[in-house]
């Protein structure tokens, strides 16, 4: 599955558009490596690290989601790596 609409189905982003803006801009990376591409795609097992309102957040992706369901079961399909991390205010852009 493309990483924006990763993202989107897994409520790690409000819109496409916004998931988009957030990997174009480097906050994401994938397996450690950072990643600008949206088309960029995403299998069960890979390591998400995205910044997005000023926390760091590690999730593991589990499963795939079909579909942008409800918050319950988008937080099935992933674990938390390591808790959200606040980062200092001078970068928070997203």
């Amino acid at each position: 599955m493309r990483l924006d609409r990763l993202l989107f189905f897994l409520r790690l982003s409000k819109s496409r558009t916004l998931a988009q803006k957030l990997i174009e801009a480097g906050g994401v990376r994938l397996d450690g490596d950072r990643v600008t591409n949206c088309a960029c795609k995403v299998e069960p097992g890979r390591v998400l690290t995205l910044v997005a309102h000023g926390h760091v957040r590690v999730v593991r992706v589990d499963r795939i989601p079909d579909r942008r369901g409800p918050p319950a079961e988008a937080a099935s399909m992933i674990s938390d790596v390591t808790p959200p991390q606040v980062i200092d205010a001078a970068a928070r852009r997203f």
